[in-house]
C-alpha cells in the first residue's frame, strides 16, 4: 500500500506512540511527535484516511486511534526493508560474555533465552538445532568399568553426544585403538544416510570379533543424530505477559502461559512456512514477523511474534522467537535478534568453533 509522506509519518507517530503507552492516540499528541508543523484539524483529516484504508481503527468514543494489523504490517514491511540496508548491528556485550562462559549448547540456548527475554520484555522460545544430512566428524571410544565403553559421537557444528555401551567384557588399549581407527576411517564426512549396507558389512568383517560392538557403535551414532528429531524448546520470559494489559484481560494470559509451558503448539510458530504478506528481511537469517492474525497458535492470536533462524553449520538449523504485543517494540526486537545471529555466527564460526 502506498502511502504520501505525510499520512506514513502520521502513522508511525500513532504506532510508536502506542507502543509506548497501550493507550489511544489523538491529534493533539500526534501533533507534538511530528518533526513537521500540522494542524490539529489536519492530521485530524489524515487520521480519518488512515482509518478508512484500515490501517488504524477507533477502539471506542474517545478521539484516539490505534493501529490495526494491516497498520502495523505496512510499519514491519518498511522497517524490514530498511533493516537491509543498514550495517549489522553490534552485538550485545554483556550478552556476549555470558553466553560465551557456557560450554554445553543446551545451557547456551536457555541463557539465551534468558538473555533475549531480559532485553526485550518479552516472552521467548528457541528450539534446539535440528539435524538435517548432519556429517559426522568423529568418534571416540573410550573404556569404563564393569565392561562398559563410552561412545563419543562429534558431528558438524561440533555437537558432542555420548553413549555408554554395555559390552560385557573388558578391552585391551590396542583393540579400541584398532576400532577407533576403523570407524573413523570409514564414517568420518558422512551422513546417517550414507552409511549404507557396504560400508557396514566391510567394518564389521574388518573388526572381526569385535563385529558386535561396531554395530552397536552405529545403532548409538544413529540414536545420537535422530533422537534431535524431538525438538527441544527453550522457553523465558512468560511472566513479562503480564506487564502488556491487553494480553491480560479475559484468559488471554492464562492461554499464553500455558502455551509457552507445554511448549509443543510453539512448533506451529517457529516451523510455520513464510505467510503471504508475513514479511522478511530476505537474509540468510531469516527474520520474519507474524501479526496477530498471521500467528498460527489460537491462543496467539491477539500477539505478534518475531522469528529468526540460527545455523551452527550446514544443515544444522535452529529458530529463534520472540513473543509480545502487537505494539511490541519491532525496531528494537529486530535489532536484537540480529545482535543474537551475530554473536552466533562468532560463537560457531560458520560451523566451527573459533579457537582463542
Amino acid at each position: 500500500m502506498e502511502l504520501d509522506e505525510r499520512k506514513r509519518k502520521i502513522l508511525y507517530a500513532i504506532i510508536q506512540n502506542y507502543q509506548e503507552t497501550g493507550e489511544p492516540v489523538g491529534s493533539r499528541t500526534i501533533s507534538k511527535y511530528l518533526d513537521v508543523k500540522l494542524s490539529p484539524a489536519t492530521i485530524r483529516n489524515e487520521m480519518s484516511d488512515l482509518e478508512e484504508m484500515g490501517l488504524i481503527v477507533q477502539p471506542h468514543t474517545s478521539a484516539g486511534r490505534i493501529p490495526t494489523d494491516k497498520g502495523y504490517r505496512l510499519y514491519v514491511d518498511s522497517l524490514l526493508e530498511n533493516e537491509k540496508k543498514q550495517l549489522p548491528a553490534e552485538t550485545n556485550r554483556e550478552g556476549d560474555l555470558l553466553i560465551r562462559k557456557v560450554d554445553r549448547l543446551e545451557e547456551m540456548l536457555l541463557q539465551m533465552a534468558k538473555i533475549l527475554a531480559a532485553n526485550t520484555n518479552y516472552a521467548t522460545v528457541i528450539t534446539g538445532p535440528q539435524y538435517k544430512r548432519n556429517k559426522l566428524k568423529f568418534i571416540q571410544l573410550s573404556p569404563m568399568k564393569d565392561g562398559k565403553l563410552l561412545v563419543v559421537v562429534v558431528t558438524e557444528g561440533n555437537i558432542v553426544k555420548n553413549n555408554i555401551l554395555h559390552v560385557g567384557c573388558e578391552m585391551s588399549r590396542e583393540e579400541l585403538l584398532s576400532l577407533n581407527l576403523l570407524l573413523n576411517s570409514n564414517l568420518n564426512g558422512l551422513t546417517i544416510e550414507e552409511i549404507n549396507l557396504d560400508i557396514i558389512t566391510k567394518m564389521k568383517e574388518e573388526a572381526g570379533e569385535h563385529s558386535d560392538i561396531v554395530n552397536r557403535v552405529l545403532d548409538a551414532v544413529a540414536d545420537s543424530i535422530r533422537g534431535e528429531e524431538k525438538v527441544r524448546y527453550y522457553t523465558s520470559g512468560a511472566p513479562n505477559i503480564f506487564k502488556y494489559p491487553e494480553l491480560t484481560g479475559g484468559d488471554t494470559a492464562s492461554r499464553l502461559i500455558s502455551t509457552l509451558e507445554e511448549k509443543e503448539p510453539l512448533g506451529d510458530i517457529v516451523f510455520q512456512p513464510k505467510a503471504e504478506g508475513a514479511g522478511g528481511d530476505g537474509d540468510r537469517h531469516d527474520i520474519q514477523v507474524y501479526i496477530g492474525e498471521e500467528v498460527p497458535v489460537e491462543a496467539m492470536k491477539d500477539c505478534s511474534v518475531v522469528t529468526a533462524t540460527y545455523s551452527l553449520s550446514e544443515g544444522v538449523q535452529g529458530r529463534i522467537g520472540i513473543i509480545g504485543p502487537k505494539r511490541m517494540d519491532y525496531e528494537k526486537v529486530v535489532d536484537t535478534l540480529k545482535s543474537t545471529m551475530s554473536q552466533l555466527d562468532d560463537i560457531f564460526d560458520n560451523g566451527e568453533d573459533k579457537k582463542s
